[in-house]
Protein backbone atom coordinates (compact mmCIF):
# COMPACT_ATOMS: atom_id res chain seq x y z
CA UNK A 1 0.00 0.00 0.00
CA UNK A 2 2.85 2.38 0.82
CA UNK A 3 4.49 1.46 -2.49
CA UNK A 4 1.33 2.30 -4.47
CA UNK A 5 1.00 5.63 -2.70
CA UNK A 6 4.64 6.45 -3.51
CA UNK A 7 4.16 5.52 -7.20
CA UNK A 8 1.08 7.72 -7.56
CA UNK A 9 2.97 10.55 -5.94
CA UNK A 10 5.88 10.24 -8.35
CA UNK A 11 3.52 10.26 -11.35
CA UNK A 12 1.76 13.38 -10.05
CA UNK A 13 5.11 15.10 -9.43
CA UNK A 14 6.29 14.19 -12.95
CA UNK A 15 3.09 15.49 -14.52
CA UNK A 16 3.35 18.69 -12.51
CA UNK A 17 7.01 19.14 -13.62
CA UNK A 18 6.07 18.60 -17.26
CA UNK A 19 3.22 21.07 -16.94
CA UNK A 20 5.66 23.61 -15.55
CA UNK A 21 8.11 22.98 -18.52
CA UNK A 22 5.46 23.17 -21.30
CA UNK A 23 5.08 26.40 -23.23
CA UNK A 24 3.05 27.63 -26.21
CA UNK A 25 5.02 29.36 -28.97
CA UNK A 26 3.10 32.19 -30.66
CA UNK A 27 4.50 33.61 -33.94
CA UNK A 28 2.99 36.74 -35.44
CA UNK A 29 3.64 37.49 -39.15
CA UNK A 30 3.11 40.94 -40.65
CA UNK A 31 3.85 42.72 -43.93
CA UNK A 32 7.05 44.77 -43.62
CA UNK A 33 5.54 47.79 -45.40
CA UNK A 34 1.83 47.77 -44.57
CA UNK A 35 2.05 46.09 -41.15
CA UNK A 36 -0.93 43.96 -42.19
CA UNK A 37 -1.13 40.37 -40.87
CA UNK A 38 -0.09 37.64 -43.30
CA UNK A 39 -2.44 34.69 -43.44
CA UNK A 40 -1.89 31.27 -45.04
CA UNK A 41 1.89 31.27 -44.55
CA UNK A 42 3.24 27.73 -44.28
CA UNK A 43 5.63 26.96 -41.42
CA UNK A 44 7.87 23.95 -40.76
CA UNK A 45 9.14 23.64 -37.18
CA UNK A 46 11.77 21.04 -36.29
CA UNK A 47 12.47 20.17 -32.64
CA UNK A 48 13.02 17.07 -30.54
CA UNK A 49 13.52 15.02 -33.74
CA UNK A 50 10.10 15.85 -35.18
CA UNK A 51 8.85 18.18 -37.93
CA UNK A 52 5.66 20.07 -37.20
CA UNK A 53 3.68 21.71 -39.99
CA UNK A 54 1.55 24.75 -39.18
CA UNK A 55 -0.14 27.51 -41.18
CA UNK A 56 -0.85 31.07 -40.07
CA UNK A 57 -4.51 31.57 -39.37
CA UNK A 58 -6.54 34.71 -38.73
CA UNK A 59 -4.43 37.77 -37.88
CA UNK A 60 -1.27 36.06 -39.15
CA UNK A 61 -0.75 33.93 -36.02
CA UNK A 62 0.96 30.53 -35.83
CA UNK A 63 0.86 28.64 -32.54
CA UNK A 64 2.27 25.29 -31.43
CA UNK A 65 3.24 23.72 -28.09
CA UNK A 66 6.74 22.75 -27.04
CA UNK A 67 8.83 22.53 -23.88
CA UNK A 68 11.29 24.91 -22.27
CA UNK A 69 14.94 24.32 -23.03
CA UNK A 70 14.12 23.32 -26.64
CA UNK A 71 15.70 24.73 -29.80
CA UNK A 72 13.23 25.07 -32.69
CA UNK A 73 14.34 25.44 -36.35
CA UNK A 74 11.60 27.47 -38.03
CA UNK A 75 11.14 27.88 -41.81
CA UNK A 76 8.20 29.96 -42.98
CA UNK A 77 7.18 30.44 -46.63
CA UNK A 78 4.44 32.22 -48.54
CA UNK A 79 3.91 32.41 -52.34
CA UNK A 80 3.81 36.23 -52.24
CA UNK A 81 6.56 36.89 -49.70
CA UNK A 82 10.22 36.12 -49.21
CA UNK A 83 10.65 33.17 -46.87
CA UNK A 84 12.27 33.46 -43.48
CA UNK A 85 14.35 30.98 -41.46
CA UNK A 86 14.91 31.42 -37.75
CA UNK A 87 16.33 29.46 -34.82
CA UNK A 88 14.05 29.79 -31.77
CA UNK A 89 15.73 29.03 -28.45
CA UNK A 90 13.18 28.43 -25.74
CA UNK A 91 15.04 29.13 -22.51
CA UNK A 92 14.20 27.31 -19.28
CA UNK A 93 14.19 30.69 -17.55
CA UNK A 94 10.88 31.72 -19.14
CA UNK A 95 8.19 31.80 -16.48
CA UNK A 96 5.17 32.49 -18.72
CA UNK A 97 3.05 29.84 -20.35
CA UNK A 98 3.38 31.52 -23.79
CA UNK A 99 6.33 32.90 -25.70
CA UNK A 100 5.76 35.49 -28.44
CA UNK A 101 7.81 36.06 -31.59
CA UNK A 102 7.05 38.69 -34.20
CA UNK A 103 8.48 38.71 -37.73
CA UNK A 104 8.05 40.92 -40.77
CA UNK A 105 8.00 39.42 -44.28
CA UNK A 106 8.98 41.25 -47.44
CA UNK A 107 6.53 41.28 -50.31
CA UNK A 108 7.89 39.85 -53.57
CA UNK A 109 7.72 42.39 -56.37
CA UNK A 110 5.31 41.12 -59.00
CA UNK A 111 6.88 40.96 -62.46
CA UNK A 112 4.40 42.13 -65.05
CA UNK A 113 4.80 40.03 -68.16
CA UNK A 114 3.96 41.21 -71.62
CA UNK A 115 0.71 39.96 -73.03
CA UNK A 116 1.07 36.68 -74.91
CA UNK A 117 -0.62 37.24 -78.23
CA UNK A 118 -1.75 34.17 -80.14
CA UNK A 119 -2.58 35.39 -83.63
CA UNK A 120 -5.61 34.04 -85.43
CA UNK A 121 -4.95 31.70 -88.37
CA UNK A 122 -4.17 33.54 -91.58
CA UNK A 123 -2.96 36.77 -89.97
CA UNK A 124 0.72 37.33 -90.88
CA UNK A 125 3.21 38.76 -88.40
CA UNK A 126 6.81 39.85 -88.95
CA UNK A 127 9.39 37.62 -87.26
CA UNK A 128 12.47 39.56 -88.37
CA UNK A 129 12.99 42.75 -90.34
CA UNK A 130 15.88 45.12 -90.83
CA UNK A 131 16.44 48.45 -92.52
CA UNK A 132 19.89 47.26 -93.65
CA UNK A 133 19.57 43.56 -94.43
CA UNK A 134 17.47 41.36 -96.70
CA UNK A 135 16.55 37.85 -95.55
CA UNK A 136 17.56 35.29 -98.16
CA UNK A 137 16.89 32.05 -96.27
CA UNK A 138 16.47 30.73 -92.72
CA UNK A 139 16.59 27.59 -90.60
CA UNK A 140 14.78 26.94 -87.33
CA UNK A 141 16.93 25.35 -84.61
CA UNK A 142 15.71 22.78 -82.08
CA UNK A 143 15.55 25.39 -79.30
CA UNK A 144 13.30 27.67 -81.39
CA UNK A 145 15.99 30.17 -82.34
CA UNK A 146 16.66 30.96 -85.99
CA UNK A 147 19.71 31.09 -88.21
CA UNK A 148 19.16 33.74 -90.89
CA UNK A 149 21.09 34.08 -94.14
CA UNK A 150 21.02 37.81 -94.92
CA UNK A 151 22.66 40.30 -97.27
CA UNK A 152 22.78 44.11 -97.43
CA UNK A 153 22.34 44.78 -101.16
CA UNK A 154 23.20 41.81 -103.37
CA UNK A 155 23.68 38.24 -102.22
CA UNK A 156 26.77 37.63 -104.34
CA UNK A 157 28.43 40.77 -102.97
CA UNK A 158 28.48 39.49 -99.40
CA UNK A 159 26.20 37.75 -96.91
CA UNK A 160 25.88 37.42 -93.15
CA UNK A 161 24.63 34.69 -90.84
CA UNK A 162 22.52 35.91 -87.91
CA UNK A 163 21.57 34.02 -84.76
CA UNK A 164 18.15 35.37 -83.85
CA UNK A 165 16.08 34.49 -80.76
CA UNK A 166 12.82 36.05 -81.92
CA UNK A 167 13.39 39.46 -80.38
CA UNK A 168 17.05 40.34 -80.92
CA UNK A 169 20.10 39.34 -82.93
CA UNK A 170 22.42 37.45 -80.60
CA UNK A 171 25.42 36.95 -82.88
CA UNK A 172 26.52 37.56 -86.48
CA UNK A 173 29.05 35.94 -88.81
CA UNK A 174 30.24 36.98 -92.28
CA UNK A 175 30.13 34.19 -94.85
CA UNK A 176 33.49 33.83 -96.68
CA UNK A 177 32.01 33.02 -100.08
CA UNK A 178 29.12 33.56 -102.46
CA UNK A 179 26.23 32.00 -100.54
CA UNK A 180 23.10 30.71 -102.23
CA UNK A 181 20.89 29.15 -99.56
CA UNK A 182 20.69 27.12 -96.35
CA UNK A 183 20.14 23.36 -96.19
CA UNK A 184 19.92 20.77 -93.40
CA UNK A 185 21.78 17.48 -93.31
CA UNK A 186 20.41 14.15 -92.10
CA UNK A 187 21.16 15.11 -88.47
CA UNK A 188 19.20 18.33 -88.78
CA UNK A 189 22.32 20.52 -88.70
CA UNK A 190 22.14 23.64 -90.89
CA UNK A 191 24.66 24.31 -93.66
CA UNK A 192 25.20 27.34 -95.86
CA UNK A 193 25.72 26.40 -99.51
CA UNK A 194 28.13 28.54 -101.51
CA UNK A 195 29.22 28.29 -105.13
CA UNK A 196 32.57 26.76 -104.24
CA UNK A 197 32.08 25.27 -100.76
CA UNK A 198 29.56 24.12 -98.20
CA UNK A 199 30.00 25.44 -94.67
CA UNK A 200 28.61 23.64 -91.64
CA UNK A 201 26.98 26.04 -89.17
CA UNK A 202 27.70 25.52 -85.47
CA UNK A 203 25.77 27.25 -82.70
CA UNK A 204 27.43 27.04 -79.28
CA UNK A 205 25.21 28.80 -76.77
CA UNK A 206 25.14 32.39 -78.06
CA UNK A 207 27.94 32.12 -80.60
CA UNK A 208 27.71 31.14 -84.25
CA UNK A 209 30.63 29.71 -86.25
CA UNK A 210 31.22 27.70 -89.42
CA UNK A 211 33.44 24.87 -90.65
CA UNK A 212 34.47 24.22 -94.23
CA UNK A 213 33.27 21.12 -96.11
CA UNK A 214 34.29 20.11 -99.59
CA UNK A 215 31.26 20.51 -101.82
CA UNK A 216 31.87 17.24 -103.68
CA UNK A 217 32.20 15.39 -100.35
CA UNK A 218 28.95 16.92 -99.10
CA UNK A 219 27.13 16.06 -102.33
CA UNK A 220 28.45 12.51 -102.50
CA UNK A 221 28.45 11.35 -98.88
CA UNK A 222 26.14 13.57 -96.84
CA UNK A 223 23.34 14.76 -99.13
CA UNK A 224 22.25 11.19 -100.15
CA UNK A 225 21.51 10.35 -96.50
CA UNK A 226 17.85 11.18 -96.13
CA UNK A 227 17.22 10.45 -92.47
CA UNK A 228 18.29 8.46 -89.41
CA UNK A 229 16.89 6.99 -86.23
CA UNK A 230 18.65 5.47 -83.23
CA UNK A 231 20.36 2.60 -85.08
CA UNK A 232 19.40 2.94 -88.74
CA UNK A 233 20.31 5.28 -91.55
CA UNK A 234 18.07 5.90 -94.53
CA UNK A 235 19.62 6.98 -97.80
CA UNK A 236 18.84 7.14 -101.51
CA UNK A 237 20.72 6.62 -104.76
CA UNK A 238 19.10 9.73 -106.25
CA UNK A 239 20.93 11.30 -109.16
CA UNK A 240 19.41 14.37 -110.82
CA UNK A 241 20.56 13.06 -114.21
CA UNK A 242 18.79 9.69 -113.96
CA UNK A 243 14.99 9.16 -113.83
CA UNK A 244 15.09 6.36 -111.23
CA UNK A 245 16.57 5.71 -107.81
CA UNK A 246 16.16 3.51 -104.75
CA UNK A 247 15.78 4.00 -101.01
CA UNK A 248 17.88 1.85 -98.69
CA UNK A 249 18.25 1.37 -94.96
CA UNK A 250 21.61 0.77 -93.31
CA UNK A 251 21.76 -0.82 -89.87
CA UNK A 252 24.69 0.71 -87.99
CA UNK A 253 24.79 -2.20 -85.50
CA UNK A 254 25.40 -5.08 -87.92
CA UNK A 255 26.40 -3.03 -91.02
CA UNK A 256 23.56 -4.58 -93.06
CA UNK A 257 21.95 -2.90 -96.06
CA UNK A 258 18.31 -3.42 -96.96
CA UNK A 259 16.36 -2.07 -99.93
CA UNK A 260 13.16 -0.22 -99.05
CA UNK A 261 11.64 0.70 -102.42
CA UNK A 262 12.60 1.59 -105.98
CA UNK A 263 11.26 4.70 -107.71
CA UNK A 264 11.14 5.07 -111.50
CA UNK A 265 9.48 7.44 -113.93
CA UNK A 266 8.81 4.86 -116.62
CA UNK A 267 7.77 7.32 -119.34
CA UNK A 268 10.81 9.52 -118.70
CA UNK A 269 13.05 6.44 -118.67
CA UNK A 270 11.74 5.38 -122.08
CA UNK A 271 12.47 8.80 -123.57
CA UNK A 272 15.80 8.90 -121.74
CA UNK A 273 17.02 5.67 -123.33
CA UNK A 274 15.51 6.46 -126.71
CA UNK A 275 17.83 9.47 -127.09
CA UNK A 276 20.58 7.04 -128.08
CA UNK A 277 18.78 6.31 -131.36
CA UNK A 278 18.97 9.92 -132.56
CA UNK A 279 22.54 10.95 -131.78
CA UNK A 280 25.31 10.85 -134.39
CA UNK A 281 27.69 7.94 -134.91
CA UNK A 282 30.57 9.66 -133.15
CA UNK A 283 28.51 10.09 -129.98
CA UNK A 284 27.39 6.46 -130.14
CA UNK A 285 31.01 5.33 -130.37
CA UNK A 286 31.91 7.48 -127.39
CA UNK A 287 29.00 6.01 -125.39
CA UNK A 288 30.02 2.44 -126.31
CA UNK A 289 33.57 3.09 -125.15
CA UNK A 290 32.25 4.40 -121.83
CA UNK A 291 30.07 1.30 -121.52
CA UNK A 292 33.12 -0.93 -121.96
CA UNK A 293 35.08 1.07 -119.38
CA UNK A 294 32.38 1.34 -116.70
CA UNK A 295 29.77 -1.33 -117.43
CA UNK A 296 27.03 1.30 -117.59
CA UNK A 297 24.79 1.08 -120.66
CA UNK A 298 25.62 3.34 -123.59
CA UNK A 299 21.99 4.49 -123.63
CA UNK A 300 22.38 5.83 -120.07
CA UNK A 301 25.56 7.71 -120.99
CA UNK A 302 23.76 9.43 -123.87
CA UNK A 303 20.66 10.12 -121.85
CA UNK A 304 22.64 11.66 -118.96
CA UNK A 305 24.69 13.89 -121.22
CA UNK A 306 22.14 14.88 -123.86
CA UNK A 307 18.53 14.18 -122.94
CA UNK A 308 18.92 15.85 -119.52
CA UNK A 309 19.74 19.09 -121.34
CA UNK A 310 16.44 19.14 -123.21
CA UNK A 311 13.21 20.85 -122.12
CA UNK A 312 11.48 17.46 -121.91
CA UNK A 313 13.53 16.05 -119.08
CA UNK A 314 12.09 16.29 -115.55
CA UNK A 315 13.88 15.13 -112.43
CA UNK A 316 12.21 12.33 -110.54
CA UNK A 317 10.53 13.47 -107.32
CA UNK A 318 9.50 10.97 -104.63
CA UNK A 319 10.42 12.21 -101.13
CA UNK A 320 10.68 10.12 -97.97
CA UNK A 321 9.60 11.41 -94.57
CA UNK A 322 10.16 10.01 -91.09
CA UNK A 323 7.65 10.50 -88.26
CA UNK A 324 7.66 8.59 -84.98
CA UNK A 325 8.23 4.94 -85.95
CA UNK A 326 6.98 5.20 -89.55
CA UNK A 327 8.46 6.06 -92.94
CA UNK A 328 6.33 7.64 -95.66
CA UNK A 329 7.36 7.44 -99.32
CA UNK A 330 5.42 9.34 -101.98
CA UNK A 331 5.71 7.47 -105.28
CA UNK A 332 3.94 9.86 -107.62
CA UNK A 333 4.73 7.66 -110.62
CA UNK A 334 2.56 4.88 -109.25
CA UNK A 335 0.09 7.25 -107.53
CA UNK A 336 0.90 5.68 -104.17
CA UNK A 337 1.83 6.73 -100.64
CA UNK A 338 3.70 3.86 -99.01
CA UNK A 339 4.03 3.45 -95.25
CA UNK A 340 6.95 1.45 -93.82
CA UNK A 341 8.09 0.66 -90.32
CA UNK A 342 11.50 1.71 -88.99
CA UNK A 343 13.07 -1.46 -90.44
CA UNK A 344 11.90 -0.60 -93.95
CA UNK A 345 9.15 -3.24 -93.99
CA UNK A 346 6.03 -2.25 -95.89
CA UNK A 347 2.93 -1.74 -93.75
CA UNK A 348 0.37 -0.04 -95.97
CA UNK A 349 -0.23 1.91 -99.16
CA UNK A 350 -2.94 4.37 -100.20
CA UNK A 351 -3.66 6.20 -103.43
CA UNK A 352 -2.66 9.84 -103.93
CA UNK A 353 -3.97 12.09 -106.68
CA UNK A 354 -3.11 15.64 -105.61
CA UNK A 355 -0.34 15.75 -108.23
CA UNK A 356 -2.82 15.39 -111.09
CA UNK A 357 -3.54 18.37 -113.42
CA UNK A 358 -0.69 20.55 -112.11
CA UNK A 359 -1.54 23.46 -114.43
CA UNK A 360 -4.98 23.77 -112.87
CA UNK A 361 -4.12 22.98 -109.26
CA UNK A 362 -0.73 24.72 -109.17
CA UNK A 363 1.07 21.61 -107.85
CA UNK A 364 4.76 22.51 -107.54
CA UNK A 365 6.38 19.12 -106.80
CA UNK A 366 7.13 20.27 -103.28
CA UNK A 367 6.26 18.60 -99.97
CA UNK A 368 7.33 20.02 -96.62
CA UNK A 369 7.18 18.56 -93.13
CA UNK A 370 6.43 20.35 -89.88
CA UNK A 371 9.70 20.15 -87.97
CA UNK A 372 7.88 19.75 -84.65
CA UNK A 373 4.68 17.81 -85.33
CA UNK A 374 5.90 15.75 -88.29
CA UNK A 375 2.78 16.51 -90.33
CA UNK A 376 3.28 16.68 -94.11
CA UNK A 377 1.99 19.44 -96.39
CA UNK A 378 1.85 19.77 -100.18
CA UNK A 379 2.54 23.17 -101.72
CA UNK A 380 0.50 24.65 -104.54
CA UNK A 381 0.86 27.96 -106.36
CA UNK A 382 -2.07 29.71 -107.98
CA UNK A 383 -1.75 33.26 -109.31
CA UNK A 384 1.28 33.84 -107.08
CA UNK A 385 -0.47 32.73 -103.87
CA UNK A 386 0.93 29.76 -102.00
CA UNK A 387 -1.52 27.13 -100.75
CA UNK A 388 -0.66 24.47 -98.16
CA UNK A 389 -2.60 21.21 -98.24
CA UNK A 390 -2.33 18.95 -95.21
CA UNK A 391 -1.94 15.32 -96.28
CA UNK A 392 -3.77 12.71 -94.25
CA UNK A 393 -1.23 9.87 -94.33
CA UNK A 394 -3.96 7.33 -93.50
CA UNK A 395 -6.01 8.14 -96.60
CA UNK A 396 -3.58 10.07 -98.83
CA UNK A 397 -6.18 12.80 -99.29
CA UNK A 398 -6.01 16.58 -98.99
CA UNK A 399 -9.34 17.81 -97.70
CA UNK A 400 -8.39 21.46 -97.18
CA UNK A 401 -5.91 23.95 -98.60
CA UNK A 402 -4.77 26.98 -96.59
CA UNK A 403 -3.78 30.07 -98.58
CA UNK A 404 -0.96 32.24 -97.30
CA UNK A 405 -1.83 35.89 -96.94
CA UNK A 406 1.20 37.20 -98.83
CA UNK A 407 1.70 36.79 -102.56
CA UNK A 408 4.97 35.37 -103.93
CA UNK A 409 6.16 33.97 -100.61
CA UNK A 410 9.60 32.33 -100.72
CA UNK A 411 11.33 29.57 -98.73
CA UNK A 412 8.14 28.29 -97.09
CA UNK A 413 8.70 26.12 -94.00
CA UNK A 414 6.42 24.82 -91.25
CA UNK A 415 7.23 24.44 -87.57
CA UNK A 416 4.90 23.93 -84.61
CA UNK A 417 1.71 24.56 -86.65
CA UNK A 418 3.15 27.87 -87.90
CA UNK A 419 4.24 28.53 -91.46
CA UNK A 420 7.32 30.71 -91.96
CA UNK A 421 8.34 32.38 -95.22
CA UNK A 422 10.43 35.17 -96.73
CA UNK A 423 8.49 38.00 -98.33
CA UNK A 424 8.95 41.51 -99.65
CA UNK A 425 5.98 43.78 -100.18
CA UNK A 426 4.83 43.40 -103.77
CA UNK A 427 6.20 46.06 -106.14
CA UNK A 428 8.06 47.83 -103.36
CA UNK A 429 11.71 48.64 -102.67
CA UNK A 430 11.42 47.41 -99.10
CA UNK A 431 13.77 44.78 -97.68
CA UNK A 432 12.80 41.11 -97.66
CA UNK A 433 11.54 40.19 -94.17
CA UNK A 434 10.80 36.91 -92.41
CA UNK A 435 7.09 36.38 -91.73
CA UNK A 436 4.95 33.73 -90.09
CA UNK A 437 1.29 32.72 -89.98
CA UNK A 438 -0.53 30.30 -87.72
CA UNK A 439 -2.15 27.37 -89.46
CA UNK A 440 -5.69 26.33 -88.48
CA UNK A 441 -4.36 23.09 -86.94
CA UNK A 442 -3.33 22.04 -83.47
CA UNK A 443 -1.25 18.93 -84.02
CA UNK A 444 0.84 17.69 -81.12
CA UNK A 445 4.59 17.21 -81.23
CA UNK A 446 5.96 14.13 -82.97
CA UNK A 447 9.38 12.51 -83.26
CA UNK A 448 10.88 13.98 -86.41
CA UNK A 449 14.50 13.51 -87.45
CA UNK A 450 14.63 15.76 -90.46
CA UNK A 451 12.19 17.54 -92.75
CA UNK A 452 13.65 16.48 -96.06
CA UNK A 453 11.19 18.05 -98.48
CA UNK A 454 13.75 20.55 -99.67
CA UNK A 455 14.54 18.55 -102.80
CA UNK A 456 12.49 20.75 -105.06
CA UNK A 457 12.19 20.29 -108.78
CA UNK A 458 10.06 22.93 -110.40
CA UNK A 459 8.01 22.17 -113.44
Amino acid sequence: MKFLTLLVGLILMSSFAQAQDSVVVVIELTDSKTDEPINNAQGTFAFNGDNLLKASQSKGIITFPTTKGTTVEANITHPLYDGISRTLRISKKYSDDSIFFSYEMNFIRVQELDDIVVPAPGIPTVVYKSKRLHVQDFEILEDGRLVLLTYPKRLKKGSELLLYDGSRVINTFSVPGVATDLVRDYRGNPHVVCKENVFGIHVNKNKISISNLDKDYFTRYIAPIVDTNTTKMYFSTFNPDYPAFEYFTYDQLDSAYSRIVGIEDELMMELYRAEYKWVDVRTKLWAKNREIQTGIDAEIWVGANYFTQSIYYKEVYAPLFHRNDSLFVFDYYKDKLYTYNANGEKLDSVAVYHHYQPKRTGWKKHLIQDQTTGEIYALFDRAGYTYLGWIDTKTGQITQQVRLDKRYAEHVKVDGNYVFYVYREFESIDKKHLWKERLPYDFGAGMVSLPNGDEVSEE
